[in-house]
């Protein structure tokens, strides 16, 4: 089950907080976390949308013993998915360190993962292995500094399928050549209240990249929290899509804080009524929803960047939009919960967590 002598235990890491959380970084008023993905398949095996019960089985301990001959860091951990339950899965989705379709899928799987959650490494997920590397801020240039180490110390322990014409190869097309997924997620609440979100984003399509939610790939915009990242990778090194990237989240930025300016301009007492309200349902709310949340802790969020709340510190409103997840409300609780009651238990716990913040403060 783990790297280490005794077993993880997914309620333990339900305590701690995964460093791309901390808050900091440049540019981390707008851009939450940054992360790297690369695709990677073993070369004697199929596809895993072709292989047998036996094939993913002798992968996923191929890959696992591997990883742990690779030396990667010295705390990392590994859970085998195919034994822990939904919920714990859940978890792992929500934290960051799985996909929804790893979480979901079918026979012998797992997942390696250092103790701060930077590095975490996907076996049987769509392909044989999904390297990530998350990072707090803009930090595209150290994720990938991080994951190209990562990737070289693998490749010396496996024969990795790849073609000198096309590159690394994998199971979806689009992901066929570096095998690399860049992205930002970002925090632009301004640009949706005053409706220039549509032209940004469609801008930023018609160069190649793609806008998702906070999920990536078929999940919806919440909390005004959004993924942008490569949607091609054949035909461009890493280098280049970095640099894509790069290019044009400065200017997505740049937007984000011009609306800000604009809101406060034209209309000051509006927006602090706005955040001051949202602030407050958060203090006193006895139920509160998922979706209720998101757009509260969205509001709260640019308001605390803004000057307008000094009470609480960046890194623990970047927790509550995770903490308050339903797969984390119930680790917390160490039960499963009805949606009514994950309501309840989610407005005691941001009630709490506030509180804690605002004496720290005081």
């Amino acid at each position: 089950m783990s790297f280490q002598a005794t077993p993880v235990k997914i309620s333990d890491l339900a305590d701690n907080t995964g460093e791309w959380l901390r808050g900091t970084g440049p540019e981390s008023d707008i851009v939450i976390s940054s992360r790297i993905r690369l695709a990677r398949n073993v070369a004697r095996f199929p596809f895993l949308s072709r292989a047998n019960v036996k094939q993913k089985k002798e992968l996923e301990e191929v890959v696992r013993d591997k990883i742990r001959e690779a030396e990667i860091t010295s705390d990392l951990r590994y859970i085998n998915l195919a034994e822990i339950n939904p919920v714990d899965r859940l978890f792992l989705v929500e934290r960051h360190l799985i996909s929804r379709e790893h979480a979901g899928g079918e026979g012998e799987r797992g997942v390696a993962f250092g103790r701060s959650e930077t590095i975490s490494l996907m076996v049987n997920e769509e392909d044989h292995l999904r390297i990530q590397v998350i990072r707090s801020g803009f930090e595209l240039r150290e994720a990938w500094k991080t994951i190209d180490e990562v990737d070289n110390k693998l490749e010396k322990k496996l024969n990795y399928a790849y073609s000198s014409r096309f590159g690394y190869l994998t199971a979806c097309p689009t992901n066929v050549g570096t095998g690399m997924r860049a992205s930002v997620m970002l925090h632009l609440p301004a640009l949706g209240m005053t409706h220039h979100i549509e032209k940004v984003f469609n801008a930023v399509m018609k160069l190649g990249l793609v806008v998702r939610g906070l999920y990536g790939e078929g999940t919806q915009v919440s909390g005004d929290l959004y993924q942008i990242s490569n949607q091609f990778t054949l035909g461009k090194s890493e280098k280049e899509i970095i640099e894509i990237i790069e290019s044009v989240i400065p200017r997505i930025t740049s937007y984000e804080r011009m609306a800000r300016k604009a809101l406060i301009s034209e209309n000051k007492e509006q927006l602090e009524d706005r955040v001051w309200r949202s602030y407050g349902m958060l203090k006193v709310a006895r139920m509160i929803s998922s979706e209720e949340i998101m757009h509260l802790l969205s509001q709260v969020r640019m308001g605390v960047n803004l000057g307008i709340i000094n009470d609480i510190e960046m890194k623990t409103l970047n927790e509550l939009f995770i903490f308050t997840l339903p797969g984390h409300l119930q680790k917390l609780e160490g039960r499963e919960l009805t949606s009514l009651q994950r309501n309840i238990i989610r407005a005691a716990y941001v009630r709490k967590r506030l509180e804690k913040a605002e004496s720290l403060k005081g």
